[in-house]
């Protein structure tokens, strides 16, 4: 899962990027509007975090910008106003959910993941296929009843792979959405966490190499 924060307190930016890693997240940081917007149109967001009181260019503003460009990512809008009114209004702009400051983390992190099973096709919060399950709410999987210690990037190919129900999904896709923007796009990060995958998911193998496509499950 692939997150953006725009917030123009670094420190808290900083705080919660450090907290979403923590969480097995991809992040990407942006401390003012124009900038954030411009992350936003190029990089495929699950969630994008915006703060509401920008300076320079308002959240608003950037919120309205994102839904007449079509941008499918996710808007959790961040605000230190807490009325009705606000909450009201930030819906009606286009924002998919609306939290107000300060708030509790674990909060954060369960809205995230619950606008980011919106975001793309589905993923069931808990999904079975054949003898591996795979709780994507609590980030755990497990095969034959036996835990599966997962890398957060292992975990986010895992969960990719089992997104696209069947469909195989390129390196290229792969980098893009597990990865954040400082990922190398010549690195082979992603072919050796396919090959750790494997390993740790065992026989038989569940993730096949489609030859000049990609991978899949």
């Amino acid at each position: 899962m692939r997150v953006l924060v725009v917030e123009d307190d670094q420190e808290m930016a900083q705080a919660v990027a450090v907290g979403l890693r923590r969480a097995q997240l991809a992040v990407d940081v942006a401390f003012d509007g124009e900038s954030g917007l411009e992350r936003a149109l190029l990089s495929d967001y699950d969630v994008i975090v915006l703060d509401r009181d920008l300076p320079g260019m308002h959240g608003d503003e950037i919120c309205s910008e994102l839904i007449a460009s079509g941008c499918r990512s996710r808007v959790l809008m961040l605000t230190a106003a807490a009325s009705a009114e606000d909450l009201v209004d930030g819906l009606n702009l286009g924002a998919d959910d609306y939290l107000a400051k300060p708030f509790d983390f674990p909060v954060l992190i369960a809205r995230i993941g619950a606008l980011a099973r919106r975001a793309h096709p589905a993923v069931p919060p808990v999904v079975h296929h054949g003898d591996l399950v795979v709780d994507t709410a609590r980030r755990k999987a497990a095969r034959a009843g036996r835990p599966l210690e997962l890398a957060p990037k292992e975990f986010g190919v895992l969960e990719l792979l089992l997104s696209a129900k069947g469909r195989a999904v390129s390196a290229e896709e792969l980098l893009e959405r597990v990865w954040d923007e400082a990922a190398d796009p010549f690195t082979s990060a992603v072919k050796i966490t396919i090959s750790r995958l494997r390993a740790k998911l065992g026989d038989p193998p569940v993730i096949e190499t489609v030859a000049k496509r990609g991978y899949r499950i």
